[in-house]
């Protein structure tokens, strides 16, 4: 019987402790070079909370935008260093999302949810404000302070700022979900959610068609 080589074990171990080196950077790089997964909003309140919500609102009759500028709504504010409210929602909202030094997005894609189209450049993205500037000054921020309007035009707290098609949010407008509503009907639920979650929180009013809309989307989730 020959004898056993005793250098074999340690070699045999080198060999594993090499094999598990290379396996974990491989882990690693495959980690580092993962696409990021997008993000989105703030998560709306529950439909069953909207609903509860809703039931409470007595009506009222929408007022005009006598006096309104988008000035009075000042944005986009600065959020950290060179990156303002608008950039800082681009990052949110994209996959792999790539910012200059002056915190330009550069390069990524964004999904946009009222549509379902996919863009990889930010110039085809628009930051929606959910309850739009002027349909917020209808519904009582005409009565605001500048102050308290640049809060609600920058809230990223609220999921009242969303990356989505220029063009689709140019077709929104200032109209409310009596009025528009996403082509996308999967988003529908989640959009009116995200509206009555906004204006319950700024306690801006609602009219009739704008409350059965939301009620009617509601009653489906």
């Amino acid at each position: 019987m020959p004898s056993r080589n005793p250098s074999t074990p340690s070699v045999y171990a080198r060999r594993l402790g090499a094999l598990a080196s290379i396996l974990a950077v491989a882990s690693l790089t495959t980690l580092l070079t993962a696409p990021t997964a997008a993000a989105s909003p703030p998560t709306p309140i529950s439909a069953a909370a909207a609903r509860s919500y809703l039931a409470t609102v007595t009506p009222k009759t929408e007022g005009s935008t006598t006096g309104y500028s988008r000035d009075l709504f000042p944005h986009w504010s600065t959020v950290s260093g060179t990156c303002n409210t608008r950039e800082t929602v681009l990052k949110r909202d994209g996959s792999g999302v790539v910012q200059d030094s002056a915190c330009a997005a550069v390069s990524g894609s964004w999904y946009s949810e009222y549509d379902g189209a996919t863009w990889t450049a930010a110039s085809d993205i628009d930051i929606d404000h959910m309850v739009a500037l002027a349909e917020a000054w209808r519904s009582g921020a005409n009565s605001w302070t500048t102050a308290k309007r640049q809060q609600f035009a920058n809230d990223l707290t609220r999921p009242q700022l969303i990356a989505v098609t220029d063009n689709v949010n140019q077709a929104k407008g200032d109209l409310d979900p009596g009025k528009w509503l996403p082509p996308r009907t999967a988003y529908r639920c989640t959009y009116a959610r995200m509206w009555v979650g906004v204006k319950q929180y700024w306690a801006l009013s609602m009219d009739s068609t704008e409350k059965t809309a939301l009620v009617n989307i509601l009653n489906a989730c």
